[in-house]
């Protein structure tokens, strides 16, 4: 039973074992979106077709911090649940969480498709850039359902042990949009439209897979209808402990909105079109680390619920090691050739030499966020979502916003001051991260 390996297993290799799939299943959403941005990036007019990818980013970051909201907010409440082995209860947290996912994401959508033009410009789409922009996010809201389901209640899945069916529910999508990708956007000349149009095709693909697994024999929480009747005490918890998720993706969206103005400001459409691809190489780093937090979280929650408190520390321990070796050495991949990543998207000899500029000095406070991501997965994982919300909003809000006016206007470096913003505000968030988490595990363990 996964419930007591969960309990008893060895924590190294139970680690080795949700995360390994956890991590490939991340690696493989960063494949297919950075695929995504390769296709885009070699249209005639790929460098526009960019920067215009990037000012849709704000709308989409808002969209899957829903996901996030209900998503890592109910799955580390279910997993403590069923430590309780109360598997009623943890029915609850994924019943509600699944009709609120679909009620929420419909409302967004339907407001977003009535004010998306006022809504691009005022994110920083110029005449050059917003056709770009209105054609591929008016069919990506088309089907940003089967998005938020298909991600949301794959935390679910994890969340029980079943790592392995959630690498595959999301690699499933990921190769089917890479395939796509072409056969849309060049075969079918349907440029950036066929590029979210892959993309909505593959998550429906996904989503019809995740659902399967969920009404079905195999899945120790399953779907029911009596459970999605939503309940305020349930409810409550889960946007609790969902807020920090929820704000850490949807403030990436407000912070891609302040980021492409002052990079607009400062250098144009070529640096917004630079800007996105700089968005992607952050990825490259986090979303590897997000895999590694999210394999410790189902050990760490269904622990903490059964009061074993010594496999929690044993599980956290590993944890970090795994997530700075890997911020270490992407990193410093990425600091030393920054100008091949750059090529990766496109070969513009004025927007290699920008972006490699940019990508250096922006990328350099990923040497230390590591660690920051794994505290900040911890605190969800233990029930603890206010203290995560708070460090999400210390580094977003208080830090990086000011941040991306205070540089520029302080030092006369143009794009790379704005750029500078971001490893700042990582290294001061992740320093007095460090301070209280130790304080915290002292406390609750």
């Amino acid at each position: 039973m996964k419930d007591e390996r969960m309990k008893t297993g060895d924590p190294r290799r139970l680690l080795i074992e949700l995360s390994i799939p956890a991590i490939c299943a991340q690696i493989v959403t960063l494949l297919y979106n950075t695929v995504d941005r390769v296709y885009i990036g070699k249209m005639a007019d790929g460098t526009m077709a960019m920067a215009g990818i990037g000012v849709c980013m704000p709308i989409t970051m808002v969209l899957s911090g829903l996901s996030s909201l209900f998503g890592r907010g109910g799955a580390p409440l279910a997993a403590i649940s069923l430590g309780k082995e109360d598997r009623n209860e943890a029915e609850l947290f994924l019943g509600n969480s699944f009709f609120s996912l679909i009620v929420t994401s419909l409302l967004v959508m339907a407001g977003t498709l009535a004010f998306q033009e006022p809504l691009l410009s005022m994110f920083g789409a110029t005449e050059n850039t917003k056709a770009y922009a209105m054609d591929y996010l008016t069919i990506y809201l088309y089907g940003t359902l089967f998005v938020q389901i298909t991600v949301g209640m794959n935390y679910f899945i994890t969340t029980q042990g079943f790592a392995r069916t959630a690498m595959v529910t999301t690699m499933l999508g990921a190769f089917l949009n890479i395939i796509l990708d072409p056969v849309f956007m060049f075969r079918m000349n349907m440029g950036i439209k066929g590029a979210a149009l892959a993309t909505v095709v593959s998550q429906l693909v996904s989503c019809v897979f995740v659902l399967q697994f969920l009404l079905g024999k195999n899945t120790k929480l399953r779907l029911r209808l009596k459970t999605m009747k939503l309940r305020k005490d349930v409810l409550t918890k889960v946007l609790v402990l969902g807020a920090s998720p929820f704000f850490m993706t949807t403030s990436e969206g407000i912070m891609h909105i302040c980021f492409n103005m002052q990079v607009l400001k400062y250098g144009g459409d070529l640096a917004v079109g630079a800007m996105t691809i700089l968005f992607s190489m952050f990825q490259f780093i986090n979303l590897p680390l997000t895999g590694i937090a999210q394999g410790s979280q189902p050990i760490v929650s269904f622990n903490y619920g059964a009061k074993e408190y010594r496999r929690v520390r044993q599980t956290l321990g590993y944890a970090i090691v795994a997530c700075t070796a890997f911020s270490l050495c992407g990193t410093t991949l990425m600091v030393l050739f920054p100008s091949f990543f750059i090529r990766l998207f496109n070969r513009d000899p004025e927007l290699v030499r920008l972006g490699s500029r940019m990508l250096r000095v922006y990328i350099s406070g990923c040497f230390f966020i590591g660690a920051n991501s794994l505290y900040q997965q911890t605190y969800t994982s233990m029930g603890e979502g206010k203290m995560s919300f708070f460090f999400a909003f210390l580094r977003k809000v208080i830090l990086l916003i000011p941040l991306l006016y205070i540089l520029p206007a302080v030092f006369p470096w143009g794009v790379l001051a704005v750029a500078l913003a971001e490893p700042v505000s990582d290294l001061l968030t992740t320093l007095c991260n460090k301070l209280y988490f130790d304080r915290f595990m002292k406390k609750k363990l």
